[in-house]
C-alpha cells in the first residue's frame, strides 16, 4: 500500500471565487516509505507553432459524474518546445491586449507532439488559465478522463527563428537576457519585417462554431479547429514575426503615449550648452562695476552727509565761531602784489588745458596698448622704433613742457608769482578753515580776481611747482631721450622708480582737473570765466555776473580740444610724424 508525504502548502487562488491554489492533492511528496501515488498527475503539453494550431480532444469515461474540463487552446504555451518550460508572459502592451510577449511570437521548431499524453488524475474536474501561468495545464477527474491529442497535428515543423532569413524592410532583433537557467538569449534570433505577416493575425482569433462536438470547453472563443493543421503545414513557414495582439510589428512605433526615451546617442536629449563667461574690464564683469559704482555712490554720499552735519555742528560751537572769525580762509597778499589776471595768463591756461587732455588720452592709449599698428623711428636711428602714439604722446610732453616754462618765467617777470607762492605760515590754518566752509556746503566768500583763499592757493602751487616737475623728470627717464648706456645714472635713477611714480601723477592731475571745474562752476560760473578767459574782473565779487564774454570764450576752447581729440589718429598724425622720422606698419 502506498504511503504519502506531507500535504503541500496551499495559497491564494489564481482565479478569482476559485479553490486555493494548488489544489487538494495535486503534488504529494514522497517520504521514503513508499511510492507517491499517482493520484493527481500534472501533464504539461509542448504546443506547436501558431502556424499549425491543434486540439486537444478529451474524452470522459462511462458513468463518471465529473464536470467537464476547460481545454485551452495552445496559443497559451509560448516557447515550451524550446526549452522544456513555457516562456514566462508579462504585462500586456497595450491597454485591453493580451499578456506580453505574444503568443504568437515565439514559435519555434520543436518535437513532434506525441499522440497520447497519458491519463490525469485530480481530485476534482477543473482548469486555471491566467496570464501569468508560465504553461497551460489539462486538469481532469482521476479515472474519469482521457486527455489525447490528434495524430494529424503530430507531423508539423516549424524553423527556428534563428536561421531565418531577412527580408526586404526587416531589422534584426535586439536580444537581451535568458527567460530560462541556461537558456539563449530573448527573444530568439531572428528579424522583424516592416509588415506583419497575415497569418499571425489571422490565428488570434477563430469563430467558436468550428470547434469538434466531443470537446466541452468553458471559453470556445479561443478553441481552433484542428481540420486547418493540414493546409498550414503544407505551407512554406515564414520567419516568425514578433507584434503585438493587435498586429502592430515591433519595428514601428508603440499605438500609445511615450514613456521612455533614448538614452545617450544619436538623437538623445543633451544638456545646454553652457553660457559664455561675460567680459571683464579689469577684476570685474560690467555688471560688477555697474554694482560697485551704485553701492561706492551711495556709501560716498552717506559718508558725505554725516561729514557736513558734524562740520556744521562743529563750526555752530564756541570754538568754530573762534576759528573762523580768526581764520576765514585767506590772508593778505605782500604789498606789491598785482591785482587782476592778464591776457597772457589766460592763454597760457588755454594752452595748458588743450595739451593736458591730450596728454592724459595718448597717456592712457601707451599704456594699454599691446600691438600697436604703426611705428615711427628717427631718421638717424632706424633700429630704434616707437609706436606712433608713444611718439605723439612724447611729443605733446615736450609741448607742455615749453609751454611750463614760459608760464614760469612770465609768473616771475610779472609778480603773479605771489598769488600761488604762499607767503606766510598763515596759509596753513586758514586752508584748514576754507575746507571745513566747503564741507559745511557754507562756502566762503571769495574774488579770484585779487586773491585767492588759502586751499586754493596750495593746491595751485603743487600742481605748478611739484606735480609737473615730477611728470617731466618721470618721463624722460622712460623715453629715448635718457642715456641707456649710463650704468651709474641708470643704477641711481631705476626706471622702475620713474613708471611707480609717473602714473600716480597723472591720476593727480585728473583728480585736480575735475575738482577744479566743479568748484569754477559752482562758486559763480560767469565770474570766474571772465576771470581766466576774458580777462575781465573787478575789486567787487558780484562784477560781471551777468557778463557772457568769458563763457563763450570757454565754449570755443572746447570746439579746439573736442576737434583735436578727434583729429588724433594715425591718418592725421602719420603725415606731421614724416617731418621728424619714419614711420611704418612694422
Amino acid at each position: 500500500m502506498a504511503t504519502y508525504g506531507s500535504a503541500v502548502r496551499r495559497g491564494l487562488p489564481r482565479v478569482p471565487g476559485g479553490d486555493p491554489w494548488p489544489p487538494a492533492g495535486a503534488a504529494p511528496v514522497p517520504n521514503g516509505d513508499g511510492p507517491v501515488a499517482e493520484s493527481s498527475p500534472r501533464v504539461v503539453t509542448p504546443e506547436p507553432a501558431p502556424a499549425a494550431p491543434v486540439v486537444a480532444q478529451v474524452t470522459q469515461s462511462a458513468g463518471s459524474d465529473a464536470a467537464a474540463p476547460r481545454v485551452v487552446t495552445p496559443e497559451a504555451s509560448v516557447g515550451a518546445q524550446l526549452t522544456g518550460r513555457a516562456v514566462r508572459r508579462g504585462l500586456p502592451r497595450v491597454p485591453g491586449g493580451e499578456p506580453w510577449p505574444p503568443a504568437s511570437a515565439a514559435a519555434v521548431a520543436g518535437a513532434p507532439v506525441p499522440e497520447r499524453a497519458g491519463a490525469l488524475g485530480l481530485a476534482g474536474a477543473r482548469s486555471a488559465t491566467d496570464s501569468r501561468d508560465e504553461t497551460a495545464r489539462v486538469d481532469v477527474e482521476p479515472e474519469a478522463a482521457d486527455v489525447s491529442v490528434p495524430a494529424a497535428a503530430a507531423p508539423v515543423a516549424q524553423p527556428a527563428v534563428s536561421a531565418a532569413a531577412p527580408v526586404d524592410g526587416a531589422k534584426p532583433l535586439r536580444r537581451g537576457l535568458p527567460r530560462v537557467a541556461g537558456g539563449e538569449p530573448w527573444p530568439p534570433a531572428g528579424f522583424a519585417p516592416a509588415a506583419t505577416a497575415a497569418a499571425v493575425t489571422d490565428a488570434a482569433t477563430t469563430p467558436a462554431a468550428q470547434a469538434p462536438a466531443d470537446v466541452a470547453t468553458e471559453a470556445p472563443a479561443s478553441v481552433v479547429p484542428a481540420a486547418a493543421a493540414p493546409a498550414a503545414a503544407a505551407a512554406p513557414a515564414a520567419p516568425a514575426v514578433p507584434a503585438t495582439a493587435t498586429g502592430v510589428p515591433l519595428s514601428k512605433p508603440l499605438p500609445f503615449t511615450r514613456t521612455v526615451w533614448a538614452g545617450a546617442g544619436a538623437g538623445a536629449r543633451t544638456r545646454p550648452a553652457p553660457q559664455a563667461e561675460p567680459k571683464r574690464i579689469g577684476p570685474f564683469t560690467r555688471l560688477q562695476w555697474a554694482g560697485a559704482v551704485i553701492v561706492g555712490g551711495a556709501g560716498l554720499l552717506y559718508a558725505a552727509g554725516m561729514a557736513v552735519v558734524a562740520v556744521r555742528w562743529l563750526l555752530s560751537t564756541t570754538w568754530g565761531v573762534d576759528f573762523l572769525a580768526a581764520y576765514p580762509g585767506e590772508y593778505h597778499l605782500p604789498e606789491g602784489a598785482p591785482v587782476g589776471l592778464p591776457a597772457w595768463l589766460g592763454w597760457q591756461h588755454f594752452f595748458n588745458v588743450f595739451l593736458m587732455v591730450l596728454i592724459i588720452r595718448t597717456g592712457l592709449q601707451v599704456r594699454t596698448e599691446k600691438r600697436p599698428s604703426v611705428f615711427w623711428s628717427p631718421r638717424n636711428n632706424n633700429r630704434r622704433k616707437i609706436s606712433l602714439n608713444l611718439w605723439f604722446h612724447q611729443s605733446l610732453d615736450i609741448l607742455w613742457l615749453v609751454n611750463g616754462v614760459v608760464f614760469v618765467v612770465l609768473l616771475f617777470v610779472t609778480g603773479q608769482w605771489m598769488r600761488i607762492v604762499p607767503t606766510s605760515w598763515e596759509v596753513f590754518p586758514n586752508a584748514v578753515s576754507a575746507a571745513l566752509q566747503y564741507v559745511s556746503l557754507d562756502w566762503p566768500t571769495e574774488n579770484g580776481w585779487v586773491n585767492y583763499n588759502s586751499l586754493q592757493q596750495l593746491a595751485y602751487f603743487a600742481t605748478v611747482f611739484l606735480a609737473a616737475p615730477l611728470a617731466a623728470i618721470t618721463g624722460v627717464r622712460m623715453s629715448g631721450v635718457w642715456p641707456k648706456n649710463a650704468a651709474g645714472l641708470n643704477k641711481a635713477y631705476p626706471v622702475e622708480w620713474a613708471r611707480a611714480v609717473h602714473f600716480p601723477v597723472m591720476l593727480y592731475f585728473v583728480a585736480f582737473i575735475a575738482v577744479h571745474v566743479f568748484l569754477v562752476f559752482a562758486t559763480g560760473a560767469l565770474r570766474n570765466l571772465n576771470h581766466m578767459y576774458a580777462a575781465q574782473g573787478s575789486t567787487d565779487p558780484n562784477a560781471y555776473a551777468d557778463n557772457w564774454t568769458g563763457f563763450w570764450f570757454f565754449v570755443a576752447s572746447l570746439v579746439v580740444i573736442a576737434a583735436a581729440w578727434v583729429a588724433a589718429r594715425p591718418l592725421v598724425l602719420a603725415p606731421i610724424a614724416r617731418l621728424f622720422g619714419k614711420v611704418s606698419g612694422r
